[in-house]
Formats: C-alpha cells, structure tokens, sequence
C-alpha cells in the first residue's frame, strides 16, 4: 500500500516531464524541498521548476522515458526510491535526439497523509 502510494507520485511526477506540462507538479514537493542535478544544487523544486525546466521544455519537441525500474524502501515517515531509466529527448529546432541513461535518487516524506518529495537528486550520461 506505501510503496504504490510512492511509485504513484513518482508516475505522476515523470508523466507531467514526457508531457512537457510541469503544471501542478509543485504539489507533488514538499515547501523546502532539495532539488540536484548532475552535482549542481538547483535549489528549491518551485525555483528548479521557474529557472530550469521551463525555459528547458521551450526548446524540447519531446521527452520520452523508456526501460524503467524504481525500488522503494519505506522507513518510518520516509520513503527512500532509486529510479533508473533512459530517455530521450527531440530538440524542437532541428529534430536532434539526445539520448541519456538516467538515475534519480528521491527521499519523500508523508505529509499530512501523503507522500511529498523532499529531496531530488538526478544525474544522466550518454
């Protein structure tokens, strides 16, 4: 029951990125949440949302993840989740495809009875 309650804010998370529409998807962080890519703190998931995926989706035709595996450990009021995937992303102006092996670690905390996330970490490589 946890662990799908967690996989389901994660699905909704990564389903809001391959549509390109981050709307509503601060819901799914919590206030001080810890957003890092790539060894870069971005700051909070509203600030990594305003100064990076935005201006980055404007330039994206489309996001698609494929070969998708995540483990959950439950621990108390945490989750803990390890998210692997690849991707590939179509750039808008010439049909580019850049394609990357992805992992994403998250720590998500129960909220009032639902689970936010409130550390992100992701890195990719090609």
């Amino acid at each position: 029951k946890y662990i799908n309650a967690v996989k389901a804010v994660l699905k909704q998370y990564n389903s809001a990125l391959e549509k390109l529409d981050i709307s509503g998807t601060e819901n799914l962080f919590t206030y001080d949440s810890e957003i890092y890519e790539s060894g870069t703190s971005e700051g909070t998931y509203t600030h990594y949302m305003q100064e990076h995926l935005k201006p980055e989706f404007k330039e994206f035709k489309s996001l698609k993840f494929s070969d998708y595996k995540v483990e959950v450990m439950i621990v108390g009021n945490y989750a803990f989740t390890t998210e692997t995937y690849n991707y590939v992303i179509v750039v808008a102006k010439d049909n580019t495809e850049v394609k990357q092996k992805g992992v994403t670690t998250s720590v998500l905390k129960k909220v009032k009875g639902e689970r936010k996330i409130t550390v992100s970490h992701n890195s990719s490589r090609n």
